[in-house]
């Protein structure tokens, strides 16, 4: 459920197998590819990404005002050879964090959770520990990672498929990031943490009464129309409801097909499921204005160092912010998780999304001569 990975790990995914297949969506006035055409010049980016990478295959989704179009490459499961289905649905790992980040925005624009006030005024007594202060840590400490609680990841063991598949409840597993020491006094500087993305869910439920779960559904997926992107009902639902890929982990010599799981063990850091086109559709509606209100939007876009070298982007609330070649602010997020690797970046005006089933083997990524970024650059910078 890790972040948009940046630079370092862009350049390891370099491809599999199969040439990639271009499909353009009906009726939204992209037209065919053309030689030098951007839909061409993703498709050969993502046939050279697969085509040198240990990831089975990818599928990438380009949406802007006006159009759409979905290349895949590879294969989506390993078992019959067929590609990604053309709306697959994917694990979308930490992009879940900007659906949050956005529930706990809008209710600052209502009036009922302040940004810069601590934590104990909303969850009295439950950020407590060697980990962090609830009585100093903000709002915003939280959204922005800069909190300085431990991220609970780091004292879990997921290298087999029985622990992967044996769900923990949000609370342990806060309970596991409070227990180390903190990293750092709260706003002194970043440090990115899930365990401030579990924390922002049980903001959301204690402000309002409402799982967060229900709050994203009721505010953002239902007005906004996305309408193939859910959140999981744990333990019991470990099946992707529609069209999906398969996904597959390493795991020591074997390969595994880790695609039905239970997401009950991480929920509001990474659990819910989308397709590329409603992640694009998404981020386009929220960088234009259309899930917050002016002054929330801005929040959520101000800035600080990551203080991560890998890295190229600032974080913002929820949201990461880099600047492309030709000079545009881009946005995004991104997300990893055993059998998802979720890559992309938006503007107000276009996004483009690329999904793996498997995370790419990162020293082979450095090694490969292909760069994810390279590819979201090249989408968000088209003419």
């Amino acid at each position: 459920m890790r972040a948009r990975t940046g630079s370092s790990m862009a350049r390891a995914l370099t491809g599999v197998c199969a040439a990639a297949v271009l499909t353009i969506a009906t009726g939204t006035g992209i037209s065919a590819a053309q030689p030098g055409s951007i839909q061409e010049r993703l498709r050969v980016l993502l046939d050279d990404t697969v085509r040198g990478s240990d990831v089975p295959g990818a599928q990438l989704v380009f949406t802007e005002r006006g159009g759409e179009f979905r290349i895949t490459g590879g294969v989506g499961d390993l078992g019959t050879g067929a590609g990604f289905p053309d709306d697959a649905q994917v694990r979308i790992a930490s992009n879940t964090k900007v659906f949050v980040a956005a529930v706990v925005l809008q209710l600052a624009g209502e009036g009922r959770i302040a940004l810069d006030e601590p934590l104990e005024r909303y969850m009295p007594g439950e950020v407590r520990g060697p980990g962090g202060d609830g009585a100093v840590i903000t709002v915003r400490n939280l959204l922005q990672h800069t909190s300085g609680i431990p991220d609970y990841l780091s004292e879990l063991n997921l290298e087999s498929v029985d622990a992967l598949r044996r769900a923990r409840p949000p609370g342990e597993l806060i309970g596991l990031g409070l227990a180390r020491p903190a990293e750092f006094e709260p706003g002194s500087r970043a440090q990115y943490s899930n365990t401030n993305y579990l924390l922002a869910g049980e903001l959301v439920h204690r402000v309002t009464g409402v799982p967060v779960g229900v709050e994203v559904t009721r505010r953002i997926l239902l007005p906004q129309g996305l309408n193939d992107t859910y959140w999981p009902l744990a333990p019991v639902e470990q099946v992707l409801r529609g069209p999906h890929a398969r996904a597959y982990h390493q795991f020591g010599d074997a390969r595994v097909d880790v695609t039905d799981i239970d997401p009950g063990w991480g929920l509001p850091d990474g659990a819910m499921v989308s397709t590329g086109a409603d992640l694009n559709r998404f981020f386009m509606a929220l960088l234009s204005g259309q899930v917050l209100g002016p002054a929330q939007l801005a929040e959520m876009q101000r800035t600080v160092p990551s203080g991560d070298l890998r890295r190229q982007e600032e974080f913002g609330l929820g949201l990461f912010g880099w600047v492309t070649s030709c000079g545009l602010q881009a946005w995004g997020h991104g997300g990893t998780m055993h059998g998802t690797f979720v890559y992309g970046g938006a503007t107000a005006d276009r996004s483009i999304t690329v999904s793996m089933n498997q995370i790419p083997d990162i020293l082979a990524a450095r090694t490969g001569g292909v760069d994810l970024d390279e590819v979201v650059d090249t989408a968000l910078c088209s003419v």
